[in-house]
């Protein structure tokens, strides 16, 4: 009972400070946002028009006994595995050949480029700078941020579901966060907790390895040179900083959240290192690596396709959990038997989870859920201070594991300072059970930029 009275006055704080944050808002631009959906309009229409003139699109219309639907995954289907017979390169959950955006890239086909383009576009205007615009109010978008609605405790956000604005693609980004600015005279302020799930990961399973390499090391660095053979690793070398981001993004990171070997080597030789996957690599495959092509670096190692690669990122992953982060691995061990004994597991902010749940799910809700509920804290205390304080500035949105604020210049500084000691310093007080020590990474916006503009130095 203690555990659910304690989580319910905390998400009560929480509903609280997230509804000040809602009312708070933020300011959009929208003459650029209406000038903007304008100008997609027209190089939307203009691609409609050049893809309708390919050789692709032709037989499609020449084929089908309906009208062609561009914008039909069902259409686009049927057309390329079934008329044109190309072999499918990934399926859906119930089997048929897959068009999105990896699937479509993946087939090779150049027509199909400006599909994707189009698609891209679309989304940007209809799903974006069209919820920018139908949600404001007299310039201000007041996003709604939900406790109640995600399995793993984390949070949500729709009306515009301001969560879901891209970081990724940096065209996207770039035209999506330009529609948004601060108030007048302020400064947008994005304060950013580094490696957050990993960091509260490592208070769940104690591993010393991983304390280690948090702290003090560079596991993306270091994986990076097993998986690619990099003997002098230097991020200023062809190729190099490349690898690493693969590394982070499509070994490390997939599988602390349950992903195999696998699923890992298409991923880093095939979508980072842009290297065949149905042939024997060339000298002249992949990416730009020092003095050549990852290609020829991975043939002088031995590795000559995607088989003997990914039996090479096999061995990496039995390195990478029998080895290097075997207390993490043990802990999952202990972590599943608990749940397959009792039924449910409890997080160290206190949160239940129950149910049918697969092994993945038990492993990582728990951990997602605790480095959203620092996030959270975080935002109550801001809050409090905020009003305590009769701040200018303003906490205005969550996304991910950042708060982003609306600055007034003169409180700057303190502001800075202030939200840094809650998130770093005050949350490690007011929970015992954080053993790593938490870091921000602070992007200050000069005054009146936009949410695109790049940060001060």
């Amino acid at each position: 009972m203690f555990f659910e009275l304690k989580t319910y006055k905390f998400f009560q704080e929480g509903i609280l400070a997230l509804s000040r944050m809602e009312q708070q808002g933020l300011r959009i631009d929208m003459k650029y946002a209406e000038e903007k959906k304008l100008e997609l309009t027209k190089e939307i229409e203009k691609l409609e028009v050049e893809f309708k003139e390919t050789k692709l699109y032709k037989h499609w219309a020449h084929t089908t006994k309906n009208k062609v639907n561009i914008y039909s995954p069902q259409q686009l289907g049927a057309f390329l595995y079934g008329t044109k017979k190309i072999k499918i390169s990934k399926e859906t959950a119930s089997g048929q050949g897959a068009t999105n955006e990896e699937a479509l890239q993946e087939l090779g086909i150049p027509e199909l480029d400006i599909l994707l383009r189009i698609k891209k576009l679309k989304k940007v205007r209809d799903t974006y700078l069209d919820a920018f615009v139908r949600e404001q109010v007299n310039g201000i978008v007041h996003p709604f941020f939900n406790l109640h609605l995600v399995r793993t405790f984390r949070g949500s956000s729709d009306s515009p579901n301001f969560q879901n604005i891209p970081k990724r693609d940096k065209e996207t980004m770039e035209i999506c966060r330009r529609a948004i600015l601060p108030r007048p005279g302020h400064q947008f302020v994005e304060l950013d907790y580094k490696q957050l799930e990993v960091r509260i990961s490592c208070c769940y399973n104690r591993d010393e390895q991983l304390k280690e390499d948090i702290l003090a090391g560079d596991m993306h660095k270091e994986m990076a040179i097993r998986i690619f053979h990099i003997e002098d690793f230097n991020k200023e070398t062809t190729g190099h900083s490349v690898l690493r981001s693969a590394t982070k993004n499509g070994f490390i990171f997939p599988q602390f959240y349950g992903d195999y070997y696998k699923n890992c080597a298409v991923n880093l030789s095939y979508g980072w290192g842009h290297l065949p996957k149905n042939r024997k690599w060339k000298s002249t495959d992949g990416i730009e690596f020092e003095d050549g092509k990852l290609g020829a670096h991975l043939i002088s190692n031995g590795i000559k396709d995607l088989e003997s690669f990914t039996q090479h990122i096999k061995v990496i992953e039995d390195y990478f959990w029998n080895v290097r982060y075997k207390d993490y691995t043990k802990w999952k061990e202990r972590w599943w038997e608990q749940y397959q004994r009792v039924g449910h597991i409890t997080s160290m902010t206190g949160f239940n989870y129950q149910g049918v749940m697969k092994k993945n799910d038990v492993l990582n809700y728990p951990i997602q859920g605790s480095a959203f509920h620092c996030l959270l804290w975080s935002i109550i205390q801001g809050i409090k201070v905020q009003v305590k304080e009769k701040w200018k500035s303003r906490l205005v949105s969550q996304i991910h594991d950042a708060i982003v604020m609306d600055v007034h210049p003169d409180e700057l500084e303190h502001v800075v300072k202030t939200m840094k000691r809650i998130m770093c310093e005050d949350i490690v007080k007011h929970w015992s059970w954080i053993t790593v020590p938490l870091d921000v990474d602070v992007e200050i916006h000069n005054v009146n930029d936009s949410w695109a503009d790049k940060p001060q130095r």
